[in-house]
C-alpha cells in the first residue's frame, strides 16, 4: 500500500503556472505514479503518469505541451508543473498509484491521495 499526499494547489490567473507535489510513502518501489483531475460534473481523468523503471511519461492530449511530470527519488516525490493554465484546467487534482503504465483510468489505481484544488480564474 502507498500513501500519497498532494500539495501546491490554489488560485491562479489564466496563463499562470502552478506546481503540484505528491509525496509518497510506504511500499512505493513497484508503483507507477500519476495525476488525475476531476472537474465539477465531469468524470475523473488521468492526465499524466511517470513510469517507475525508465521514467517514461504519459500526457493526456488536453495537457500535453503545457504540463510536465517529474520526480525526485531522494524525496520520494512526484511533481506536476502546470504552465499556461486555462479556466478549463480548474479541477481537484489527485495523485494516484498503480501497477499499470500509463495510469489513465480510475480502475487502474490502487491508491489515491486526497486531492488538491486548482482554480484558474481572473
Amino acid at each position: 500500500q502507498v500513501q500519497l499526499v498532494e500539495s501546491g494547489g490554489g488560485l491562479v490567473q489564466p496563463g499562470g503556472s502552478l506546481r503540484l507535489s505528491c509525496a509518497a510513502s510506504g511500499s512505493t518501489v513497484n508503483y507507477h505514479i500519476g495525476w488525475f483531475r476531476q472537474a465539477p460534473g465531469k468524470d475523473r481523468e488521468g492526465i499524466s503518469c511517470m513510469g517507475i523503471s525508465d521514467g517514461s511519461t504519459y500526457y493526456a492530449a488536453s495537457v500535453k505541451g503545457r504540463f510536465t511530470i517529474s520526480r525526485d527519488n531522494a524525496k520520494n516525490t512526484v511533481y506536476l508543473q502546470m504552465n499556461s493554465l486555462k479556466p478549463e484546467d480548474t479541477a481537484v487534482y489527485y495523485c494516484a498509484a498503480g501497477f499499470q503504465f500509463p495510469l489513465r483510468f480510475g480502475g487502474q489505481v490502487t491508491d489515491w491521495g486526497r486531492g488538491t484544488q486548482v482554480t484558474v480564474s481572473s
